[in-house]
């Protein structure tokens, strides 16, 4: 007879079996234990809370940081018949109330929320009267500090604990490096240690790393040779319209996405793409969560991650129904360069923190141990300027601040106005000749904003109305009224950026940013990125065993697939003859510099070809080197710190 979660999983999902681990995962939760899951990308990680919840009385909280996801899940829970809510941003008070009633009294069994969401007295007032039967935190890797995407709300989760004693936690990830294992079963304060981890090889997958600097043509070259859907990815948004374009000039049909085109819009592509009207999606990094689409052959890169976590999770939106598929990478110095750039501009000095820090206290005019729980309206151009900072300096430094739980930014910092030209150059003109009134508004606009007949473009009310000596109020009324007549299309924010002061206006003496715990932050962001880096760079290890080796996988075997494996392949020599080749020259060319006909003599019970092909291999790949006595040496191993 089938089990109670067996019923449940073919009643709403119409699967007769379990993927491998999920059901153990949800044994262990449904017998109370506090459980971390690592599954790879698409390996069905929301089944695993989805089902004990309904197998339980009561409502599970699923903690997620992407609204999107929230959504999608719950018109999909809806949709097999499963009472599903989500509270985020932009609700009415009374729309929230009605939710939380409904899952203290009524019958939803998951609500979604935000991290941010836990923080709020209403929440912790109503969460106590609901009976609840698991606590899920997707994405878990970002309550680790050593994560790479940390996020400071998600550490309120711990204290929602206490609210609801004896509901075990379940923590899922993608991506995590042992000791980010560790960190989150931490701070999510875990009984006692339990996890349950796939291996995250993908047999199927075929990894590709190209050094080229006409990365069009290379990338070109990939999508006429492999069939099917893909995505390209790329780090702006301005690329993502430049490169789908290019690829319909090339008879691919490609369409672009990104965080900043209206809710519809990217909807519309999203379907439009997964229904396979488009073949190819460009995006940013804010294409693919939680889309579960099986059948695509391609994942192509055309700029570096910053970290092996976010380049593994993109990469593995590849070939989910486990046929062969492909994921390339393409990169060149240049992209090297520049990311260490941002790099170094993301972790301000310490000093600049703390002048950030008093600047922000004298531009709210707040006295020194007053301001606690106040909320300022905050423009960071402006705030720039007065205080000669650079923005993005400025904006990294606040970062920390929040971090480091002095500050709290509002979701609409990071999500601020944009605007799109829909006329033509000519079009445009003919508007502003035959309307005056709007000649010295547009002027301005093209002035302040390149890109914008191309493409959404962010833009800032209160910097347009200092220019025109106007309200900002005035700017909103100007741009609604040239949406509506269909010269551009504006979407405003739902709300000022706003800074929020967790704590009273401190003496920047007594400002307290650890040293150490501001070092080991910045380390770690620069050892992931040092990780990608070295990724690219290695040419003798095969690129599988790179990434495995990065999350802790040791042992794991040559994939035959990838670039690095090709070459190898073409030696026609067996894997244990290669190391033990190997091996034994790089014993003898550490010592001193070695000929060939020394080294051949020194092995002499191995066949002389084979001594060669392994030399010309190591050579190729930078592992030795000649002098000019044509001798051979053992390289020192690139190192690229910061």
């Amino acid at each position: 007879m089938p089990s109670e979660i067996h019923k449940i999983l073919i009643r709403h999902w119409g699967f007769s079996s379990f993927r491998p681990m999920q059901e153990d995962i949800i044994q262990s939760v449904l017998g109370g234990h506090d459980t971390l899951a690592l599954l790879p990308t698409g390996g069905g990680k929301s089944i695993c809370f989805q089902v004990p919840a309904l197998a339980r009385e009561g409502v599970c909280i699923v903690v997620t940081p992407l609204i999107s996801l929230m959504k999608d899940q719950v018109e999909n829970l809806k949709k097999r018949g499963i009472r599903a809510a989500a509270v985020y941003s932009g609700m009415h008070p009374n729309e929230i109330d009605i939710i939380f009633d409904n899952a203290a009294y009524g019958d939803i069994k998951l609500l979604y929320l935000s991290p941010e969401r836990l923080e709020t007295d209403t929440f912790r007032e109503r969460i106590q009267k609901m009976n609840v039967n698991l606590l899920a935190v997707d994405e878990a890797h970002c309550i680790s500090q050593w994560g790479y995407d940390f996020r400071p709300p998600y550490l309120s989760i711990a204290s929602i604990r206490d609210l609801v004693p004896d509901v075990p936690v379940l923590a899922l990830t993608a991506t995590a490096t042992p000791l980010v294992v560790k960190d989150i079963q931490s701070k999510l304060q875990f009984k006692k240690e339990c996890i349950f981890q796939k291996s995250f090889e993908r047999k199927n997958l075929a990894y590709v790393v190209l050094n080229n600097e006409d990365k069009l043509t290379g990338m070109l070259r990939v999508l006429n040779n492999v069939d099917g859907p893909g995505i390209v990815y790329v780090r702006n948004r301005r690329k993502t319209k430049e490169i789908a374009t290019y690829l319909q000039k090339n008879n691919i049909p490609a369409d672009y996405y990104h965080a900043g085109l209206e809710a519809k819009e990217r909807s519309d592509k999203q379907d439009k793409w997964m229904d396979e009207h488009c073949r190819i999606i460009v995006a940013t990094n804010a294409f693919g969560m939680g889309i579960d689409k099986p059948n695509v052959r391609v994942v192509i890169h055309l700029d570096l991650t910053d970290s092996i976590e976010a380049y593994f999770q993109e990469a593995g939106r590849a070939g989910r129904d486990e046929k062969k598929s492909y994921a390339v990478l393409f990169f060149n110095e240049a992209d090297i360069n520049n990311s260490r750039d941002y790099f170094n501009s993301s972790y301000p000095e310490l000093e600049t923190i703390r002048k950030t820090y008093q600047s922000l206290g004298n531009y709210f005019q707040l006295a020194m141990g007053s301001g606690k729980d106040l909320s300022f309206d905050f423009d960071l151009k402006e705030f720039s300027e007065s205080y000669k900072t650079p923005p993005l300096v400025a904006f990294n430094a606040l970062k920390i601040l929040e971090k480091e739980g002095y500050l709290m930014l509002s979701e609409a910092f990071y999500t601020p106005s944009r605007i799109h030209l829909k006329f033509s150059h000519d079009d445009l003109y003919r508007f502003q000749v035959e309307n005056p009134a709007y000649d010295n508004f547009i002027k301005l606009l093209l002035r302040s904003y390149t890109g914008l007949f191309s493409d959404f473009v962010k833009i800032s009310e209160s910097e347009i109305a200092r220019r025109l000596s106007l309200d900002a109020d005035d700017i909103v009324i100007y741009l609604k009224r040239l949406h509506s007549q269909g010269v551009l299309s504006y979407i405003p924010n739902k709300s000022k950026p706003q800074v929020i002061f967790a704590k009273e206006r401190q003496d920047t003496k007594h400002l307290h940013i650890s040293p150490e715990s501001y070092h080991h932050r910045k380390t770690n962001a620069a050892n992931r990125l040092q990780a990608v880096i070295n990724y690219v760079k290695t040419k003798d290890q095969c690129r599988s065993q790179q990434l495995l080796e990065y999350f802790g996988e040791k042992n794991s075997q040559r994939c035959g697939k990838c670039d690095v494996c090709q070459q190898r392949n073409k030696m026609d020599i067996n894997d244990i003859e290669f190391e033990n080749i190997k091996n034994k020259i790089r014993e003898l060319v550490h010592k001193e510099p070695q000929s060939i006909q020394e080294i051949a003599f020194h092995l002499k019970n191995i066949p002389e070809d084979k001594i060669i092909k392994v030399l010309r291999w190591l050579e190729d790949n930078e592992r030795i080197q000649k002098n000019e006595k044509q001798q051979y040496s053992w390289r020192k191993q690139f190192k690229l710190m910061f």
